[in-house]
């Protein structure tokens, strides 16, 4: 409570003189109606998975159950404050600690940090926790090994460590190739970063005897967890052999996802990795639960207090919900459909990869084995329409016409016009029925009206844009609709 003897500073008399108006801001008298009428469209022209199917690949688009945006607003977790005593907030350190020992067991790791933001701030995480480790036996190394097939974000992490990225291309199957790992492993390599399910939807068959390799050189092996949605209950990180893994928390355990709002990327590590975890951590103390800054050899805080809360207690919810069998009935169902996306759409859009020939060193592009199901997602492309003159931007944009948001176009690189989709295991089959429609609609219109799917979208509130001058200048201005 304040002090009623300490007298109370105007606030005018805290902030300098050129900080204070001097008039009332400019801004507009609107009523209630007009302000709930003005969010209410807005509301009605954002896509998002409670509108309608949303397959971007990688990105594990799927429903966020209302159930834990309730548990997330009770008072006790929605009002407590990063400063309250420990005493005060016993329940809330509770749920991190199980929280932590929920992924560990899940990912098969021996403990876990929940404080990296993001899935990005955890490979940084991670990687600081391996180049700590390194250092600390005294054997500092400067390269890890990525394929072609990562994510973006891994070269890009590699970098803000301080290390060097090395790339080695993926074989014909889509999958690491072993003996190009074991080329450029030497005594120089901090880690290998991998994500499994790998970026084309398939798992790596290989992945024990990579984290041999890896490990015979005295690397580690890193999983990018943005795929984990494929094997919750079926297989873990830790029994494959990797060392380290960070958690998508939005992707898997069904947190908001983007917007910009907060991220949770934890991380999970095994062995020795454990004394360089970030501080505090979440311990239990007898019948107390407590954050322990007592770690010498940690890496030190990655962010301002624990974690995001509020994204710890929804993840928190929905493992609780489900449990073991049905966190791996997710991983089953995703797997169902998109197996299911991919036999419907693989004769119009075929799965192909760009190869480069041993010999020659040149690029070419090569169809991978029909017999390889995929995992949660797979890649298409659709360099079969480049004749008609339609790339696979102009079948994104035809899809919106359709209800649909478009799948992630034109990555991973190894790809040509790539399609990317994920179906996620929330969508019925009504749902897939309708997305295959159009898809195959697309693919006629193709063949008869190139000229339409061109143009598309043809009932959106925008048309086509100029990609490029949308992305130099974007036009953010407020106009009224009607």
């Amino acid at each position: 409570m304040p002090n009623p003897d300490v007298p109370v500073k105007p606030i005018e008399s805290l902030l300098p003189a050129e900080a204070l108006r001097n008039a009332p801001p400019e801004l507009p008298e609107v009523s209630e109606v007009d302000v709930v009428r003005h969010f209410t469209r807005l509301s009605s022209l954002n896509y998002h998975p409670d509108r309608a199917m949303y397959p971007l690949g990688s990105c594990t688009m799927k429903h966020n159950p209302r159930l834990n945006e309730d548990v997330a607003a009770l008072p006790g977790f929605a009002r407590v404050h990063p400063l309250q005593p420990d005493s005060t907030c016993q329940g809330a350190i509770r749920l991190l600690y199980e929280l932590s020992a929920y992924l560990a067991e899940i990912a098969g790791m021996d403990a876990v940090t929940l404080q990296p933001a993001a899935g990005a701030h955890g490979e940084l995480t991670g990687l600081m926790m391996m180049r700590a480790y390194h250092e600390r036996q005294g054997r500092p190394r400067r390269k890890v090994i990525i394929p072609d097939s990562a994510h973006g974000t891994n070269p890009a992490s590699v970098t803000l460590v301080g290390y060097e990225a090395v790339q080695i291309q993926t074989n014909e199957r889509g999958l690491v190739d072993t003996k190009r790992l074991a080329a450029v492993m030497d005594d120089e390599v901090a880690a290998f970063m991998l994500t499994n399910p790998n970026t084309l939807g398939l798992f790596e068959s290989d992945i024990r005897e990579i984290a041999r390799i890896v490990h015979d050189a005295g690397a580690l092996l890193y999983m990018d967890g943005a795929n984990f949605n494929a094997i919750l209950g079926i297989t873990r990180p830790g029994d494959m052999g990797f060392d380290v893994v960070h958690f998508n928390l939005h992707k898997t355990f069904s947190t908001p996802h983007g917007g910009g709002g907060p991220g949770a990327g934890p991380v999970g590590v095994r062995g020795a990795l454990v004394d360089f975890l970030p501080i505090p951590v979440a311990c239990k103390d007898g019948d107390r639960y407590a954050f322990d800054y007592d770690r010498p050899h940690s890496i030190g805080r990655v962010r301002s207090f624990y974690c995001s809360f509020g994204m710890m207690v929804r993840a928190y919810a929905y493992i609780r919900t489900h449990g073991p069998d049905g966190l791996r009935q997710v991983s089953e169902n995703a797997i169902l459909n998109a197996n299911y996306l991919l036999r419907r759409l693989e004769h119009h859009y075929p799965r192909t990869l760009t190869v480069h020939d041993v010999q020659s060193g040149h690029p070419r592009e090569v169809p991978l084995p029909a017999e390889i199901p995929c995992q949660h997602e797979f890649v298409a492309s659709g360099t079969r329409f480049k004749d008609n003159g339609v790339r696979t931007l102009d079948i994104a944009k035809r899809l919106l016409d359709f209800g649909f948001y478009a799948p992630t176009i034109y990555f991973p690189l190894i790809v040509p016009e790539a399609i990317m989709i994920e179906p996620t295991e929330t969508e019925s089959k009504e749902s897939l029925d309708s997305f295959i429609d159009a898809m195959l609609t697309i693919a006629r219109e193709i063949e008869t009206e190139p000229e339409k799917v061109k143009d598309a979208p043809h009932t959106t509130p925008v048309s086509r844009l100029d990609e490029t001058t949308a992305a130099r200048n974007p036009d953010v201005r407020y106009r009224k609709a009607f």
